[in-house]
């Protein structure tokens, strides 16, 4: 986990929910058998070398040839795939029926973000801010809480004698898995429209992130060589996350579990397999039993704010202590007393206010967000106990760019702060320092970059 992780839900999330296409893709002609019909190896030898004959012959052209030449790509990442890919492939592995029914038809996706095709001019530097860097509060609509909560109700009933095997299974609340599964793509009702293969050879070949996606593309033709699902039947989000958990490839090689017993592990459309995943991949993670993930407080104004993160565990009995109370009004669990709790303020002083136990990091794990493990924990409450929003007001925070927040860490790290890393982000060791230099120099501790502290923090 990250010293300093992003307060927004970083959209991871480009993996969660619906996904679109977007525009319309251009499709060339695959040039290689690898996507035909043949597959003895002495027709794939004599393909490889025609392929790199023809690779030799572009890479003689001049660049202007091929920029923004479509066709020229395409016929690079067919290319690629039976000179390249295909041999490491083959090194780990992969037999050469599973090559050949993978790359089938398969072209160049287009519309996918952050793509930097050769030959074309570099992608323009983006302004450094993102839509959920603003005020959290948007964040937690009302509304789609109120539905996926009332869907997760439904869903709690209907496979209760699963979720009961899952607890005694994993450990892991009913109402968590469910409202993972809620949040990822709406208990299945997102589409999932994608060739898992597509999206993954594409962002191998001419991402910004190219070797992580070819890990990734390596680890899903495992998948297909294993078994467990068809290449027709291999869908992913845009980001190349798989089925409804919205498992990474690398993530489905581990955490995947057959949990109804067919000998197939389908998180794409089997619920049990699906809910059980989920669970595994919490437990597998450090899931405590029998533990809460959290519990919205009240912090006296007496209390400081720069007592937060994961790193800064006390027993609950101590914050109850210090005169921190539960929001409902109830007392914390007996037997949560003596275990370890963290505050929280993601938002500093002026936003809802939490102690959070291990648990709630183990959330984390599956999307590295405050907000979002705070999602996950609040529609599992609504699931399980009928509760509601959080209690405490999202304030007006947050309206800075990314580049004015690094700027505010560099100036934090040279007086000695550790803020986690001067990434625009504030998590919880930006927070913390900020409120600490508040203290150190006679200002009530807010603990969240604001504007006004632009001008002091040099």
């Amino acid at each position: 986990m990250r010293d300093d992780t992003p307060l927004y839900h970083f959209v991871t999330s480009p993996l969660r929910g619906g996904r679109s296409d977007g525009a319309r893709r251009g499709r060339f002609l695959p040039i290689s058998p690898i996507v035909g019909e043949r597959s003895s190896r002495a027709e794939w030898g004599s393909i490889c070398r025609w392929a790199i004959a023809l690779a030799c012959f572009f890479a003689l052209l001049p660049l202007p040839a091929l920029a923004q030449n479509r066709p020229a790509v395409e016929r690079q990442f067919q290319q690629w795939i039976i000179s390249d890919l295909g041999p490491d492939a083959k090194k780990a592995g992969i037999s050469e029926k599973t090559l050949q029914a993978a790359f089938k038809g398969i072209a160049l996706n287009w519309s996918l973000p952050d793509l930097a095709p050769p030959g074309f001019p570099p992608a323009k530097e983006r302004k450094q801010t993102q839509a959920e860097f603003s005020s959290p509060g948007p964040y937690f609509n009302a509304d789609r809480l109120k539905k996926l909560a009332a869907t997760g109700r439904g869903f709690a009933s209907q496979y209760a004698s699963t979720l009961k095997r899952i607890e005694k299974t994993y450990g892991v609340p009913g109402s968590i898995v469910l409202a993972i599964w809620g949040r990822e793509t709406g208990f299945g009702a997102a589409k999932i429209p994608n060739s898992a293969i597509e999206v993954l050879a594409t962002k191998a070949f001419m991402s910004t992130r190219k070797e992580m996606f070819r890990v990734e593309l390596i680890a899903a033709l495992h998948i297909l060589d294993g078994g467990d699902v068809t290449p027709a039947g291999f869908r992913s989000s845009w980001a190349g996350a798989l089925g409804q958990p919205q498992f990474m490839p690398t993530s489905y090689l581990k955490y995947a579990v057959d949990f109804d017993g067919d000998g197939h592990r389908n998180i794409w459309t089997s619920v049990p397999d699906i809910l059980a995943s989920i669970a595994n991949y919490l437990v597998k993670k450090g899931w405590q039993r029998n533990r809460d993930w959290g519990f919205e407080v009240t912090i006296p104004a007496a209390v400081s704010c720069a007592q937060e993160g994961p790193d800064i565990a006390q027993p609950l009995s101590h914050w109850a202590s210090l005169g921190i109370n539960r929001k409902s009004g109830k007392g914390f669990p007996s037997g949560e007393m003596k275990a370890a709790g963290m505050m929280l303020v993601p938002a500093g002083r002026d936003g809802p206010e939490f102690i959070v136990t291990p648990n709630f990091y183990i959330i984390k794990e599956y999307n590295n967000s405050d907000l979002y493990a705070l999602y996950i924990g609040n529609l599992a409450d609504r699931i399980a106990y009928g509760s509601g929003a959080f209690q405490g007001a999202w304030g007006d925070v947050g309206k800075m760019l990314r580049s004015d927040v690094a700027a505010m860490q560099k100036a934090l790290e040279r007086q000695g702060y550790d803020v986690g890393g001067s990434d625009g982000l504030p998590g919880y060791k930006t927070r913390r320092s900020i409120g600490q230099w508040q203290e150190k120099n006679g200002m009530q501790p807010t603990c969240f970059p604001d504007a006004s502290m632009k001008g002091k923090l040099k």
